[in-house]
């Protein structure tokens, strides 16, 4: 290698790489982006302009992978895969064979076994997936330490596309205002099973090995069985049944989102450094740009569903399913732009003050502060996120009366 490979550039500088020849470095990768004490193994592919490495990350131990426009924390591990336009926070980690697509974000010591995919998913700290999952288009979170955690079983899938072709189905898997604390109780869904997006799933939930779960799930709630048989029924493309456990939860996700943003800007910038603060923020919007996106597709989808009620016996049923798709229709610019005036949004900043006072008294690493906090300091951070995100989603709702109503 010459003195200008951009290989030998990086093992001049301290990055640590056993041969040399089996790696791979795009021409447009900035190498003062990747620091010393990084080590990448045979195999691996490191791309992107974007793409930044700190100290004591491990690329490749178990296979090759791949790393592109991705931004990296210290001491995280990617043991094999695809890695594109992700953050990942300290000491998290991925097994072999890998998939991790596009906006998608693992906090501290989060991580998973070998071949799991994720796309527009966010792991708040400690959470751990098993082998063989798919889990696009979630937000984890749940547990207190790497032995208290929220667990996502082998096997695991969250269907996250529905027959009649839309991505209108995030699930949310514990939350933003209470998760954050780092004090709620584990999420369990078991192995060999499947979630049904969009759903809601609270602390302590369990969901057992081998079942498929539909709707939401209360606090330390258990749902188990399998499927209660067969049936079948029409299938009429375009038409779509109750809509409004959908667009609930849609709403109630993106506010999440839009509570986790001012987290991060306000709470999570005392500890992070700037480069990773700016790729979290970034990655939070597009974030939020894709589940507006998505529920935007899914309303400009309502008059031909409304066309297929009206062509079929009209019922009273049928009656206040096309009120709720023709209101949702009509509302929906009201309504995305509700969304999009909240992202700057911080609530009561009264609160919001009040605890990041009692934050920035402590010194440590993010964890260790977080769980210090004396209850009281917690329950004023939760009061302010709670708060946040019942604004955003009542000035979502207002053009929305049908969908509030209890009919």
């Amino acid at each position: 290698m010459t003195e200008t490979d951009p290989r030998q550039r990086l093992l001049d500088k301290g990055v640590i790489i056993p041969h040399p020849r089996g790696v791979s470095i795009s021409p447009e990768v900035d190498l003062d982006r990747i620091a010393p004490g990084v080590t990448i193994y045979p195999g691996c592919r490191i791309a992107g302009a974007e793409t930044f490495i700190m100290s004591g990350t491990v690329i490749g131990r178990e296979g090759p992978a791949t790393i592109e426009d991705c931004h990296i924390a210290q001491g995280v591990e990617l043991k094999g895969g695809y890695f594109k336009a992700s953050v990942f926070l300290d000491n998290a980690n991925m097994g072999a064979g890998a998939h991790v697509r596009e906006a998608c974000l693992l906090e501290e010591e989060a991580g998973g076994a070998h071949t799991v995919g994720l796309k527009q998913t966010i792991l708040m700290p400690f959470v751990t997936l098993g082998s063989l999952i798919n889990l696009c288009d979630c937000l984890v979170s749940g547990g207190t330490s790497r032995a208290d955690h929220s667990e996502v079983g082998s096997s695991y899938i969250h269907f996250n596309f529905t027959p009649q072709q839309d991505k209108a189905t995030p699930s949310l898997i514990g939350d933003v205002p209470r998760g954050v604390m780092l004090r709620e109780r584990p999420i369990f869904l078991g192995g060999q099973g499947g979630l049904v997006g969009p759903s809601t799933i609270g602390f302590g939930a369990v969901i057992a090995a081998g079942a498929v779960f539909k709707g939401d799930l209360k606090d330390g709630r258990l749902a188990y069985g399998g499927q209660d048989g067969q049936k079948e029924r029409a299938f009429i493309p375009g038409r779509y049944g109750e809509i409004k456990p959908r667009v609930l939860n849609n709403i109630h996700y993106i506010a999440n989102l839009l509570a986790f943003r001012q987290w991060y800007a306000s709470a999570r910038s005392l500890f992070l450094q700037p480069e990773l603060m700016a790729a979290a923020l970034n990655l939070l919007d597009k974030a939020i740009d894709e589940r507006i996106k998505r529920l935007k597709a899914l309303a400009m989808k309502m008059p031909e569903s409304v066309k297929g009620h009206k062509a079929s016996r009209a019922s009273e049923k049928s009656e206040i399913m096309i009120r709720r798709q023709t209101e949702l229709y009509n509302a929906w610019q009201a309504v995305e732009e509700s969304l999009t005036a909240m992202r700057g949004h911080a609530g009561d900043t009264g609160v919001r003050d009040a605890f990041l006072k009692e934050l920035s008294r402590s010194q440590g690493p993010y964890i260790q502060v977080i769980k210090d906090l004396n209850q009281a300091t917690c329950h004023t951070g939760t009061r302010w996120l709670t708060g946040l995100v019942e604004q955003i989603t009542a000035a979502a709702l207002k053009p929305l009366p049908t969908f509030t109503a209890t009919a």
